[in-house]
């Protein structure tokens, strides 16, 4: 990852810099922290020479008009649309369903509980988990023919086998 230096940030504090360079610099600043830093030494720097508010309310209005105003656009357009074409659907509305507007039985959690019960006690009274039982059973006695010792156990054994071979040694001699 690239890091800018603070000379860097203070030109694009400054406004110095063309619209690439600042673009690039934005993207950056959203994944790392050390540039970031950086760049708040810069503004900190540069606190002075920065604008300043004279009016921090008639500031915020202006902001809030600005955004009611963006809200507004899509519904002007929607308008210019149907006076083009009057016969025609909207297809700009958001097409979300009513809250109020039922989902058929199908569709609700609870027929699906039901479904998934009544089909497991069908499986239980018609036999179908008893007859995987077997199959189980039957794979399950496979494996414990086929088991090897573990290491533990044969380390076990072979040390059992060790001091029984000491205690016969001991028994000689005696």
């Amino acid at each position: 990852m690239t890091h800018y230096t603070t000379d860097e940030w203070q030109k694009y504090v400054r406004n110095e810099l063309d619209s690439s360079t600042r673009e690039e610099l934005e993207a950056h600043l959203y994944t790392c922290e050390q540039c970031l830093e950086h760049y708040l030494q810069a503004v900190e720097s540069n606190e002075s020479s920065l604008p300043t508010i004279s009016n921090e309310q008639s500031f915020t209005d202006c902001v809030m008009l600005g955004i009611s105003e963006q809200k507004a656009v899509p519904d002007t357009k929607r308008e210019i649309i149907r006076e083009m074409v009057p016969d025609t659907k909207d297809y700009t509305k958001d097409n979300t369903k009513d809250d109020t507007q039922k989902k058929p039985f199908y569709q609700q959690a609870l027929f699906h509980y039901l479904l998934a019960a009544v089909a497991t006690l069908f499986l239980m009274f018609s036999g179908a988990f008893q007859s995987l039982l077997k199959y189980t059973s039957s794979i399950d006695s496979h494996l414990v023919e086929e088991r090897k010792p573990s290491v533990t156990e044969g380390v076990m054994n072979k040390t059992f086998a060790w001091m029984d071979s000491l205690e016969k040694k001991e028994a000689i001699k005696k």
